[in-house]
């Protein structure tokens, strides 16, 4: 996507709407991070508002790229406790260890080349306890091959005052997927651009063993059900 920047996709806007769009998973995933965080503390790669950090029960610390998501993150209660350092998750900016880190949502996706998604396991390692684990939640990107042309065009949702549509093109040889979520209103069009690089589940444990950490555990989603061939995300515990 030519001139894309990741900051713009987690700018005003964005920010100003993300929370009204929870993915329903928000509880088990903050009851999945709190039977592995121990007494704490734990580090969110992009915080973003805080809906997985603030609920959980521990002192948790962040980093991000957005000022406008951690603005509504410092609006909500407890908001203003939580240290956030600014900056690429993938340099992983703080002093000190966790006894976990972890990246959800996708998230680990925004680093859109693959250099970037090595160094942020090896400074998620340099930052863990020895006993520490970093857990990674992301999509299997198994659906990328069934695409007509390596594009697609997707309702997301229709309604009387207005409609959401997907616009999005695959690069496989970049493993790149470019979007554009499209929101059509009586008052005009607005654009929100995404660009993620994917990686299979196997290039990701290849990435933790160049860190120095290997895969204890693989699930489906965040209760625990089985991973298999069929399973359309991954929640994968790391550690040494």
């Amino acid at each position: 996507m030519e001139n894309y920047e990741p900051g713009m996709s987690f700018g005003k806007d964005a920010a100003e709407t993300y929370d009204d769009f929870p993915r329903g998973d928000e509880e088990a995933t903050v009851a999945f991070l709190e039977q592995l965080a121990g007494g704490g503390p734990a580090l969110e790669l992009a915080i973003g508002t805080g809906r997985i950090a603030l609920p959980l029960g521990v002192r948790v610390d962040g980093i991000d790229i957005s000022p406008a998501m951690v603005a509504k993150l410092r609006e909500k209660p407890g908001g203003d406790q939580i240290s956030v350092t600014m900056g690429n998750f993938a340099d992983v900016p703080v002093p000190g260890s966790y006894p976990l880190i972890f990246v959800v949502y996708n998230t680990l996706f925004n680093l859109l080349t693959q250099d970037e998604q090595v160094r942020c396991f090896e400074n998620v390692a340099a930052h863990l306890t020895d006993d520490g684990i970093f857990v990674v939640e992301a999509f299997v990107p198994a659906f990328l091959t069934r695409l007509r042309d390596d594009q697609y065009v997707d309702a997301e949702a229709i309604g009387v005052d207005e409609v959401w549509l997907d616009a999005g093109r695959h690069d496989p040889v970049m493993q790149r997927l470019e979007e554009t979520h499209v929101r059509l209103t009586n008052e005009g069009v607005r654009l929100y651009p995404i660009v993620t690089r994917y990686a299979w589940p196997s290039e990701l444990d290849l990435m933790a063993t160049i860190a120095g950490l290997r895969l204890h555990d693989r699930w489906a989603g965040w209760n625990r059900e089985p991973f298999g061939s069929a399973s359309s995300r991954h929640v994968s515990v790391y550690g040494r």
